[in-house]
């Protein structure tokens, strides 16, 4: 949950929808089909992420009828919800001695991004948002991004 969160910018509520059949591990992609604008994304995953699902599957998660990735840790074994992701994100982040979200994660993702070069354009298809405001709204000013592009100068 945390990978996905930190790693490819999953809303909690993505996190607990994503089912086993959403996963091709072949083309090392995920579909994301239940998002807030209702578009499906296709991304590819980075071979961490895949890593860490398959542990997760095959020595973690529990065995169930149910083919949505994350179950609840105690029987009877149910899909975990949105409330459950951000629990256990903010859980391990303050076992880290950090006081964060799943949306501090999702910022952090965005502001990533955008220092790598990600136009604001496709940082709001890859964040799922329907308008640019949206996007705007995850963006912080990086001033050495802001320097080099406004004034031409490295710091």
């Amino acid at each position: 949950m945390l990978h996905l969160a930190y790693f490819l910018g999953f809303r909690p509520r993505e996190i607990s929808l994503i089912r086993l059949d959403d996963i091709s591990f072949s083309r090392q992609e995920l579909c994301i089909n239940h998002r807030k604008n209702t578009n499906p994304l296709k991304l590819p995953l980075p071979e961490d992420t895949i890593k860490a699902i398959a542990a997760y599957i095959v020595g973690g998660r529990p065995k169930s009828e149910h083919r949505t990735l994350f179950l609840s840790l105690k029987a009877p074994f149910m899909p975990v919800t949105s409330g459950t992701v951000s629990h256990w994100i903010s859980t391990w982040m303050r076992q880290l001695n950090l006081t964060s979200t799943a949306y501090w994660l999702r910022h952090t993702y965005a502001q990533n991004l955008l220092e790598v070069g990600i136009s604001i354009y496709e940082l709001k298809e890859m964040l799922g948002h329907k308008n640019i405001e949206s996007t705007r709204r995850y963006l912080h000013i990086h001033t050495n991004l802001m320097r080099k592009v406004l004034f031409d100068e490295t710091v």
